[in-house]
């Protein structure tokens, strides 16, 4: 069984067999597309086999679902398949799955392995992995030392990525510590996430996507919320995972 999921920034393919995951790839998007699609009807072909996952029954989810075609992929929504992807992850059958990407956010309820409700956030780059990428690229740090830092934030408040960096250069003149600075990146992150956590609240919070590997923020999430935090085992393939297990392993 093959799982893609076709993400706005990076595509990632997973193989099951038995409930094991026992191959993973992850690519840039463009790179993928450019390598092994090619236009058709106007409309996107990914030959699977020239990427060398041909062979074998394929899910497909992800930003890329309906614009692209993969031959003989059966397409799932993308919350279907990250809610199936974390609760087979996680063996939990409650809770509220965060889910940030490249360039949106998803919010999930799960109410006995099933879900309750979502709330998604794909019009601005301000709560995604993107927003960390530009802001960790003002202060000249990477995306993994941006994730180290939690304590004294300067405060950041604009709530559009853009803007967010213009603020972000006002408070370097002010004269803020890198670690502040870098803090209150994060924390602006999580306060734009609050709003609908509050909305869809569990005792449980389950992290997927890239952004969950952020320390910062999980220490945020539960120092704030109160919440216990949990972060998937494979977090940034939670998503192709799900597809595997909507086609039975």
């Amino acid at each position: 069984m093959i799982g893609i999921d076709l993400g706005s920034r990076q595509v990632k393919l997973v193989e099951m067999e038995q409930g094991t995951v026992i191959r993973r790839e992850i690519h840039d998007t463009i790179a993928f597309y450019r390598q092994y699609g090619q236009a058709q009807d106007g409309q996107l072909h990914i030959d699977l086999e020239k990427a060398g996952w041909g062979g074998g029954q394929v899910i497909a989810t992800g930003y890329g679902k309906i614009a692209v075609s993969i031959a003989g992929a059966q397409q799932i929504p993308e919350i279907q398949a990250h809610a199936l992807g974390a609760v087979f992850q996680s063996g939990q059958p409650s809770f509220t799955l965060v889910d940030i990407g490249g360039q949106d956010s998803k919010v999930i309820l799960i109410r006995a392995g099933k879900i309750a409700d979502f709330i998604t956030n794909d019009r601005c780059a301000a709560s995604s992995g993107r927003y960390l990428e530009n802001m960790a690229a003002v202060l000249g740090i990477s995306v993994e030392e941006l994730s180290q830092y939690d304590q004294d934030p300067a405060e950041i408040n604009a709530t559009c990525a853009i803007f967010g960096e213009t603020e972000l250069v006002a408070r370097i003149v002010e004269g803020y510590s890198l670690p502040q600075l870098a803090a209150g990146v994060n924390y602006a992150l999580y306060h734009r996430l609050a709003p609908l956590l509050k909305r869809l609240d569990s005792e449980l919070l389950v992290l997927s996507g890239g952004v969950a590997l952020n320390k910062a923020l999980r220490d945020i999430l539960a120092r704030e919320t109160q919440r216990e935090v949990l972060t998937l085992p494979d977090p940034q393939y939670n998503g192709a995972i799900g597809c595997c297990v909507f086609g039975g392993m």
